[in-house]
């Protein structure tokens, strides 16, 4: 049901249009001059927003204008005499309210049937948005490419809890495609034409990850000039996948904790309680029992996510599913740049089959459309990852332990290494060996090199870490 906002300078309409809407099960509110309904707006978030024209002082387009201004996403639907019928009219042709209605004895049934129209037009836009996407990208189990026994089972487990509605929490490596299995269980489920919300808890510091995931208000913090809805509400009816849940500060896991108990959330800078109608699916490639035992995970949060596990094998544990996993990417990036390579050359093949690939399918998939890009013939040669990087020199003053020199006396690079692979070589090593002294807390890790956080995310995101 909805949460609407209420305004006419006539007590008895505000009354008779309370206790109608409060019947149907709306969550309403009533006030009786258009400052009030400005302040209002200010403070909280509305599904609806029903205001009479014609008041003093601040009438009702001034209201709607309002509105437009700092909750844009709220829709207003317009009470109107005959004498300001006129404006009523124009307001809809400027196309700031959503529609009008004249006020006769049939006023009530009026109001039932246009907020009918809004929110059901508002339910169809979010559900055509939802399958337009899916449908484009990730629609189904189809697209979680395998057909080893591990894959089987991962795709008889993803039907298996779709069905349900309970919180699911799933575990693997980076790479192995946590996010692709999460979208498979939404679209398993009966919120398939709801939406699917992503968020990835490790891009955001904790101020601005509340703020995206609760909303806010206007003049809640800097910057904050209308009103926004949360990925909580963005979501309500849908699934919200958090992405690296590890990544969120304690803070954080008290806030999100208590969410998920009450099923309602409150925007920063608001009062009031929203409440949302949400599938949580958690995904993480640390271990969280070691982290809760370190005191970097709240217990409690833990046992509310992992309601229903999933373990995503990773690439080495399906050795099997590298060729069919290698010629889907061959088919999708050859398209895509409009080459005509039919096959994968059979020792490049039998060289992909036996890497361990640390960056999981991801890295698989970047390592052959990058061999496309390069490959001439009609036949896909790959050269794989320089992943035990040879050129570890330059790394040495770093103070970082674990990368060292390799490179013969007198030799500018290692033999058969290019320069571009070199120093993606040394990129990686410190990264990972930054990951490991600062025991995965990625901030700290940036710390120790020296960079800011947002360039230590795209070198991991670059190199699949």
């Amino acid at each position: 049901m909805a949460n609407i906002l209420v305004c006419d300078d006539e007590r008895s309409i505000c009354e008779m249009l309370d206790i109608a809407l409060r019947r149907e099960g709306h969550r309403v509110e009533t006030v009786q001059s258009g400052q009030a309904a400005k302040n209002k707006i200010d403070g909280a978030l509305y599904d609806l927003i029903i205001t009479d024209i014609k008041m003093p002082n601040i009438d009702g387009v001034e209201v709607l204008r309002h509105a437009h201004r700092v909750s844009p996403d709220s829709p207003v639907i317009l009470i109107t005499a005959v004498d300001d019928y006129e404006a009523a009219v124009e307001a809809v042709k400027a196309g700031g309210a959503s529609d009008y209605i004249r006020k006769t004895p049939g006023l009530v049934d009026e109001i039932m049937l246009a907020i009918s129209r809004v929110l059901e037009k508002a339910i169809l836009s979010k559900q055509n948005f939802a399958l337009r996407r899916d449908a484009a990208s990730h629609n189904s189990l189809d697209n979680i490419v395998g057909s080893s026994a591990a894959m089987e089972k991962l795709k008889q487990t993803v039907r298996t809890v779709a069905s349900t509605a309970s919180t699911v929490l799933i575990h693997g490596e980076s790479g192995t495609g946590k996010e692709l299995v999460a979208r498979a269980v939404h679209i398993c489920s009966p919120r398939a034409t709801e939406p699917f919300v992503s968020v990835n808890c490790g891009a955001f510091p904790e101020t601005l990850l509340e703020s995206e995931l609760f909303g806010y208000l206007k003049g809640a913090f800097t910057g904050a000039n209308q009103n926004k809805r949360g990925l909580f509400e963005v979501a309500s009816g849908g699934t919200l996948f958090l992405d690296e849940i590890s990544e969120m500060t304690l803070a954080m896991q008290v806030k999100l904790l208590r969410v998920l108990q009450e099923r309602t959330v409150r925007p920063v800078g608001g009062t009031s309680e929203i409440p949302v109608d949400v599938r949580v699916i958690a995904a993480t490639n640390r271990d969280l029992d070691k982290a809760v035992a370190e005191n970097l995970f709240r217990e409690d949060l833990y046992y509310r996510l992992n309601v229903i596990p999933i373990r995503v094998p990773n690439l080495r544990e399906r050795r099997a599913d590298i060729p069919l996993l290698a010629n889907h990417f061959l088919k999708k990036y050859a398209a895509a740049a409009n080459r005509s390579i039919l096959r994968i050359n059979k020792n490049s093949l039998e060289a992909l089959c036996g890497y361990d690939w640390p960056g999981n399918v991801r890295q698989l998939e970047n390592t052959i459309e990058r061999a496309v890009a390069l490959e001439m013939s009609d036949e896909l040669h790959v050269e794989l990852p320089a992943e035990k990087a040879k050129a570890r020199a330059a790394a040495a003053g770093a103070g970082i332990s674990g990368v060292s020199a390799d490179v013969p006396p007198g030799a500018v690079l290692p033999d058969g290494m290019g320069m571009e692979g070199y120093v993606a070589g040394i990129e990686r090593s410190l990264l990972q060996s930054a990951l490991d002294r600062s025991n995965g807390v990625q901030t700290k890790a940036a710390d120790l090199l020296h960079i800011s956080y947002r360039s230590f995310r795209h070198l991991m995101k670059k190199y699949e870490l």
